[in-house]
Order: structure tokens, then sequence, then C-alpha cells
């Protein structure tokens, strides 16, 4: 009987040491570490090897077996890493108590015996014990070993305990039958578990060579066709034909990868049996091979990874743009209901999916051969033929869940220079996609849109095949810049090519006439981008949601300027930030000034030129720093361009202030009326349009009718009324103006100034309403910027003040109004309009 004794722990993973069995072992655990410290002081270096229950870095004392080998050190290698070491098993033992000290493990072990068998010279004993030598000399033999060390070996060990488990420690075993040996105290037990892993170790051997033989036979055939491949490109290189073989091979094996839908398959199959019998010099072989190419180049079943993180993309967003705070929110409701759709379909795949019904039985079958019957004779009852149109409804519903995950079209229109593309290509690093940007401006050909048939000379794929194949995967972000500069030709309509290309419902099947086969366009975000809408046709426009672009405030550019331009501009011109300072001052008056915009791509460019300027004074050595106020803005860059409308100083007869819209912005007009004698006509001068001409026409028709109402004295239509709208040399249309015209006439024809201090807008009928116009917010903006503090508008658009800044809406005063007799009654000085008649006062 051994007593106990303690040794330090060193617990080891996925492998067991078996008493007489030497193995390195590679320790690197801190606890590990010290445990060998500690055994390495000791007299006879032994330390207690324990296989863990678990794959653990930091095993505890019930996550260790309770039987191991007590084994000694032998050569130790410290390394950066930990060590290397040598240990061999010397006893069996058991576990009494398991302790931690001084940050490894120690147990109070005991030595266990082997169980002595009730005879050696049993016969059952002595037979078990031979085969398994014989099994394990075969074993070595089959696994390639010399036959003289397995002699050697078989020869050395003859004690059947040590045998066992010198066999059991070069087995290759898993880890929990290995301990089970360990723990196995009963020799002639321990040698019948050995010999049954010998065995199963032997019929592995067997099946591999079974397999290795069958390869063997396959590769005899495979060598003669390589045998006579390699004759074969001998020939085609005597002819010059090898390099396109090789090449050909390629072509059909990167084909044969792509994931094609069954038509596509069947028509790339098609052209390539057709490329194989072709030689390749011909001229049919050249497009054959340049349509396989351009489909092996396409992005089928190809994806990229997602980011849907609204954080992130609200980050990305606003680092990238300032402003446009209604447009990035229509983009985040787009990332969220993506988010949404992710998180559901997530749901629905971890949840339990039921098993489908099986089909209709035989009854089944017959029931619906006699519905069908009466349903031909009539005698169904209508109740049950709409429970019936009903049920398949709701049947088709259900069967096409993919229609709620089309993805938007979206449309963002607005004037040039106010970021349109640069918020797609946001739109695209915020989703983690690629993305892809194509032009269509001046594109006046449908093959632009969906390519040329192969059958004529030099076809090519359309324009978003082109981009599809640029962009690498089916589902980038597509730009479709300026949509609504396409033209018609008589080649064809390339918006109405788009009608497909841009519908939810059709784009999953897009074919492009040089593929000649289905495309799926489904999962692509397309974006388009626009100035004008009213040039887009009205089938294109129903199949996208119009996101509008309104034009930038001057803080707002102020901003932009501050964050973006002027230090972009600095770093082209080559300029340090301690170089140059350019102060709010000074951009305010580029600006006011030097631009006229909705945008700021003008903006940008007179900063660049002024970062320039101030370049070259420092390349020539004239100064060293410079910082620019609004004193240097004209020495820098000459005279003002610009000379914008400001409010008039004084109240005149016959001037009224209107507001009018552009596409770089709003800004205020004065429209004058003076009478002249004459036989009572309207005169219209200042490039007007039709829409205006009549808006003025209504005036004049409303004050003739309601003279005595506006307090307009008898005879004043006698004469005749000239209207004039200043810059004669610019065309003007519109119904907006109505209430300017309205106020100058009646302001002439009564003598009665109008207010200068008051800037009005809205659309007049003959019985005296007000009704709504559109470009609000820029005509707003526009009348700030020449010094307006008092807005004049229709009370049907109060509404659209909630688009204003809230810092504009604050300054501004709004009269909202909804007949012409009370708009009068604030836009002529001293007017009172009540009881439906207008008064002065004297």
């Amino acid at each position: 009987m051994y007593e106990t004794i303690n040794l330090p722990v060193l617990p080891l993973r996925e492998a067991v040491l078996f008493p007489g069995v030497t193995s390195p072992i590679a320790a690197g655990r801190p606890g590990t570490l010290r445990a060998i410290e500690a055994a390495l002081k000791t007299e006879h270096k032994e330390i207690f090897v324990l296989a863990q229950r678990e794959n653990v870095d930091d095993p505890a004392p019930e996550k260790l077996y309770r039987v191991g080998t007590i084994a000694t050190i032998g050569p130790v290698q410290r390394g950066p890493s930990g060590m290397r070491l040598l240990l061999t098993g010397q006893y069996r033992a058991a576990v009494e108590s398991l302790v931690e000290q001084d940050g490894y493990l120690l147990a109070g072990i005991r030595v266990l015996e082997d169980d002595d068998p009730s005879s050696q010279e049993e016969p059952a004993f002595v037979a078990l014990y031979r085969e398994a030598r014989e099994r394990a000399a075969e074993l070595g033999r089959r696994a390639g070993l010399p036959k003289e060390a397995v002699e050697q070996f078989l020869a050395e060990n003859s004690e059947p305990g040590l045998f066992a488990d010198l066999v059991a420690g070069h087995l290759d075993l898993e880890a929990a039958d290995a301990q089970k040996l360990l723990q196995t105290p009963d020799v002639q037990e321990r040698l019948r578990q050995v010999l049954v892993f010998i065995q199963k170790q032997i019929a592995i051997l067997d099946a591999q060579e079974e397999i290795k033989s069958q390869v063997q036979e396959e590769l005899g055939d495979r060598h003669r066709e390589m045998f006579l491949r390699q004759q074969l490109k001998a020939i085609q290189r005597e002819l010059g034909e090898d390099t396109a073989r090789d090449d050909l091979d390629e072509l059909k094996e990167k084909l044969a990868k792509l994931p094609l839908p069954e038509e596509a398959r069947k028509e790339v199959d098609r052209e390539l049996s057709r490329l194989e019998r072709m030689g390749p010099e011909g001229m049919e072989a050249q497009v054959v091979r340049t349509y396989l190419e351009t489909v092996s180049e396409l992005p089928w079943g190809h994806r990229s990874e997602e980011r849907l993180d609204l954080e992130a993309a609200s980050e990305i967003l606003e680092a990238d743009h300032y402003a446009l705070g209604d447009v990035k929110d229509r983009i985040l409701e787009f990332l969220g209901v993506r988010i949404m759709r992710e998180r559901h379909r997530e749901e629905d795949e971890q949840g339990e999916t039921p098993a489908p019904e099986a089909l209709g039985s035989a009854d089944d079958s017959a029931e619906l051969s006699e519905m069908m019957e009466m349903l031909r004779l009539g005698d169904i009852s209508p109740a049950a033929k709409d429970a019936s149109s009903e049920k398949d409804a709701a049947e088709l519903q259900e069967k096409s869940p993919e229609e709620d995950e089309r993805n938007p079209i979206l449309l963002f229109v607005g004037p040039p220079g106010v970021g349109k593309t640069s918020v797609a290509r946001s739109i695209a690093r915020a989703m983690g996609r690629d993305y892809v940007r194509v032009s269509l401006g001046g594109v006046r050909d449908e093959a632009d849109i969906r390519g040329h048939r192969r059958t004529y000379v030099g076809a090519m794929p359309g324009r978003v095949i082109q981009g599809m194949k640029q962009a690498g995967s089916i589902n980038p972000v597509f730009l479709l810049d300026e949509v609504d500069k396409l033209g018609a030709s008589y080649q064809g309509d390339p918006g109405a090519a788009l009608l497909e290309v841009l519908d939810p419902a059709q784009n999953n099947t897009f074919v492009d006439h040089y593929l000649g086969v289905p495309f799926d366009l489904s999962e692509v975000q397309f974006i388009c981008t626009a100035n004008f809408l009213q040039n887009i046709p009205g089938p294109l426009q129903d199949r996208m949601e119009i996101v509008e672009f309104a034009g930038y405030t001057e803080e707002e550019k102020l901003e932009i300027a501050r964050r973006f331009l002027v230090p972009r501009q600095v770093r082209q011109a080559g300029l340090k930030d301690e170089e140059i300072e350019i102060e709010d001052s000074a951009i305010r008056e580029i600006i006011s000034r030097h631009t006229r915009e909705s945008g700021v791509r003008q903006l940008e460019r007179e900063i660049g030129r002024l970062a320039r300027k101030v370049a070259r004074r420092i390349a020539a050595n004239e100064l060293e720093r410079m910082t620019v106020g609004k004193g240097q803005v004209r020495e820098l860059l000459g005279r003002p361009k610009v000379h914008p409308e400001h409010a008039s100083e004084r109240d005149q007869i016959g001037v009224a202030t209107g507001m009018y819209y552009t596409p770089v912005g709003g800004d205020i007009m004065f429209v004058e009326a003076s009478p002249m004698p004459g036989k009572g006509e309207l005169v219209l001068t200042g490039q007007l349009g039709d829409v205006m001409k009549e808006s003025a026409r209504a005036a004049w028709s409303y004050a003739k009718a309601h003279a005595e109402e506006l307090a307009i004295p008898k005879g004043a239509f006698e004469q005749d009324i000239h209207i004039h709208v200043p810059a004669g040399a610019i065309p003007k249309d519109g119904p907006s103006a109505g209430l300017a015209m309205a106020t100058v006439l009646v302001s002439a024809l009564a003598g009665r100034p109008a207010r200068h201090d008051l800037a009005m807008t809205g659309e007049i009928t003959l019985s005296g309403r007000v009704l709504p116009i559109g470009g609000v917010k820029e005509k707003i903006l526009g009348a700030v910027r020449a010094g307006i503090r008092c807005i004049l508008m229709p009370k049907l658009n109060e509404a659209d003040l909630e688009d204003l800044p809230e810092h504009i809406r604050n300054e501004l005063k709004f009269i909202l109004v909804d007949s012409l007799g009370e708009a009068l009654s604030h836009s002529l000085r001293g007017a009172d309009f009540s009881n439906g008649r207008l008064s002065f006062e004297n």
C-alpha cells in the first residue's frame, strides 16, 4: 500500500499520458508554468499529470479527472511564450485531495497498482495477450514502421500491463477513451479494450486502402484521357490553337461555378457548345466569346454584406452633409424599414416551421372534380363563389411575400449643387453597399439602357448591365444621374426603357437585349436625380418616390463653407490652416455679392479662387499669412458679379414688391403700373409668359367689376394702364404674381401707395379668392435676403411655413389671407377692408 504524496498538477487538454510513455508538452498557461517550476525544485522532478474534462483555459478542480499519471520532467526549453518539456509517465495515481496553492494546483495522490490476473498462465489470458501483440505488430507494420523497430518494441516490453499502456499511448484515441483505459486497473480488461481499439485502427486502414485502390483505378482511366488530351494539345500547339483552348477551359470553369438561373444556364451552355465547334480565328467565335466573358463578369448571386446600423448611418450623413434634415430623415426611415425586415426575417427563421401538409387525397380529388363540374353547370351559389375567390386571393397573398421586400425607387429632385449625388454616395457608405453612378444626361437611344442585340456589329450591353458589372455585387446603390435630361429620337425613347428597370414588380426579370436572359435587379437600390420634375414622364414618376431637395439658406451656406468648402479649398490651394483665415463676414460677402445659386458649387469655386490668390502672394514672399475679411474680398475677387434686389426705401403709388422662384433660388421683384391717357386698355411688358399675362388680366377684370368696393374713382378705367416687370431681358411666367398685379393696379387706379416693407405672393381668381402657390420656402428666403420682414401670402400655404428654419420664422411677420380684398387692406398703405368694401385713411 502506497502512502499519500503531494505533487504539483499539470492539466492536459485533449490528451492523456500513460505510464511508460514519453511525450513532449508545450506549456503556456500561468498556472501550469508555476506548477512546472515548483516540480523542478523537488528532488525527483516529479509532477502529477491530469486530463481535463473540458477544454478550458483555467480549469477548476471539478473540471479535472480523478485518476492521472505521475511523470518525471526531462529536458526543459524555455521561450518567450512558455516552455517545452519532455514528460515520462511512471505510475497511475488517484487524487485524494486537490487544492490551489501559490497560483497552481497541488494534489494529494495515492499510487494505484495493477490488479494481478487470477493466473497469467490461463489459456484465455495467454490467448488475449498473444492476439494483442500480433495485432499491435500488424498495425505498426501497416502504419509504415520499420519491421526491426516493431520487433524491438515487442521484445523490450513483455509485461502485459506495461505493454497495454505503451500501445494505448501510441493509438489515435479520443481523450475520453484514453482516460477510460487509464482508469482500468484490471490488466486483462485493459488488454481487451486495447485490442478492440487496435482492430478499429486496422479496419480504418483497410477502408483507406480500398478507397485508395478505387481511386487508382479511376486515375488509370483519367490518365488515359489525360494522355489523349496532351496529344491533342500538342497538335493544337502546332496549329497555334493551344493558348485559345486553355483560355476556353478557364472560361468554362468560371461559368460552371456561377449560380446561373436555369434559363441563363441553358443559353450559356448553348453558346459554349457553339464556341467549342468554331475555330478561334473566326469572327463569330470572337462575338460568342465576348458574350460569354460578359456573362461571367456579372455578379450572379454575389451580394455585398449590408451594414444596417441607424446610429452609424446617421453619423455618416451628418459628417458628409449639413442641413437637409428632411432628406436625412427620409433616408433613415428607409434604413429603419430595412432593419425591421431583417429582424423579423431572423425571428421567422428561428421559429419552428410547420411541416407541409400532404397533397389532396383521392377523396379530395373526387370532391374537386365534382366542384369543377358544378361550376361548369352553374350550380355553385354566388356566396360559395365569393368565398372561393376570397380564399384564392388570400392564398395568392400568402404566396407573394417578396412583394413586401421590394426596394423603393428614390427620386432626388432639386436645383444644382444641393448635394443630391453626394447624398446617394453617403447612402451607399452608410449601408456598406457598393456604389455605381451612371449619367443619363443627353441619352437619346433606347439601346443605351437595354443594350444592343448581338446581331449588330459592335453590340454591347446597356448602361444598367454595365453598371452592375462595374459594381461587382447584385445589391449595389445604383445612381441614375440627371434622369430629367433624357431625350427621345428615332432610335427610341430611353425613358420608356427605364420603366422596366425602375419598376419593383418587373425588374427581377430585366432582360437586356445583349444578354438575352433575365437578370435580377430587385435587390438594387436605385436612386435617381433630377433638376426639373416636369421633364420626367408621368409613368416614370409614378414608379419613384420623390424626395425634394430645397435650396440652402444663407446661414446654411455659411456653415457648409466653414465645415467643408473652406478646409477643402485651402488644402487644394497648397495652404495650411495657419497661413490663411477666412472670416465669416468674407464668406457672407461672397455668398450675397459673388454667387447666385441654391446650392454651393459656385460658392466653392469662388472660395477656391480666393485661396489661390492668397497662395500666389505667399509663394511670392509678399506676406506670410493673411486674414481675409469683408474688405479684402473685393481686392481678391474683383467687383461684385451679382446685384440682388433690395427692399424699396419708401412707399410708392403703382409699385408693389412680389416674390418669385427660380432653380437657383428665390428673390423679390418689383411690379410697376402707370395710368396714362388712352382708351381703357391694358398694356403688359417685361417678357411675361402667358400665365402671368392672364393673372394681370384677371386682376384688371376684378378691379373693373369691383371698382366701387375698391374705392377706385369713376373714369379711372377710361385711361390705359401699363404694367411692367423690370429685368425685361429675363422671361417670367407663373400664376404667383397675381396678388402683386392686383395691388399695383388698385394702387395706380386709386392713387394710393403700396407698402414698401411688404412682399407678396399668391394666385388670384376673378371672384377674388387667393389660391396657394409653390416654392414658398425659396421665395421667403429670397425676400429675407432683400431685407423684407413682412410677408403676405395665401392662407392655404400656412403649412409650408414649417419648412422654414425656426430663426427665420421668428424674425418675420406673416399675413395669411384667403381673399383679395383682405390682401389689399394689408398691401396698400392706410387701407381698411370691412363689410366687403375697401376704404382709406385721409
